[in-house]
């Protein structure tokens, strides 16, 4: 649940235990806006960016709030390589998606890249098709959309077992019980 739903029920559900969880996901995003800084994305994915703009419509979706995507990708100059920004403002990974890309391109071709299970839903939920950023090898992740993936995209080649094998692999990388 992002922040502006979070207030919401809270508001509508009012309880002594939401209270403080509300207070603290509010400070954890200040406190990330503070100290979050000069963290460049990782050299493919720029790349990729940069590549994919040229060849396609993109958009961000996340969770974080808008301010911090915006911050970030203005930092590192990308935010000119995507037509829109959405965060937890706007809605679920799933919303953003539908909202941008349902009924205006087939299923094949919308591709949500992620590096969490949250995002590899919201791509199925969609119908669309996946990229996992594999958690740990990311730089292996971001070379292989690159240099490999992107092509597979744009050819109508990216959909079945050359897209299954990249999720297994990644769902193979998830722990079955996170350390946190």
């Amino acid at each position: 649940m992002g922040n502006p739903a979070l207030k919401e029920y809270v508001k509508n559900n009012p309880h002594p235990a939401l209270e403080p969880v509300l207070r603290w996901t509010l400070a954890v995003n200040e406190d990330i806006g503070k100290w979050l800084k000069n963290t460049p994305p990782f050299p493919y994915a720029r790349k990729s960016i940069e590549r994919l703009s040229t060849l396609a419509d993109a958009i961000v979706v996340s969770q974080t709030p808008h301010e911090a995507l915006a911050r970030e990708w203005e930092e590192h100059s990308i935010d000119r390589y995507v037509l829109a920004i959405a965060g937890q403002e706007l809605g679920t990974k799933t919303e953003h998606i539908t909202m941008a890309a349902k009924g205006k391109y087939p299923d094949d071709r919308i591709l949500m890249i992620g590096d969490a299970p949250g995002d590899f839903k919201a791509a199925r939920d969609n119908g669309a098709l996946f990229f996992p950023v594999v958690p740990g090898h990311e730089n292996r992740s971001w070379k292989l959309f690159y240099e490999e993936a992107l092509d597979r995209f744009i050819a109508g080649k990216y959909r079945g077992e050359y897209q299954q094998q990249l999720i297994s692999e990644f769902e193979k990388s998830l722990p079955d019980k996170p350390s946190w």
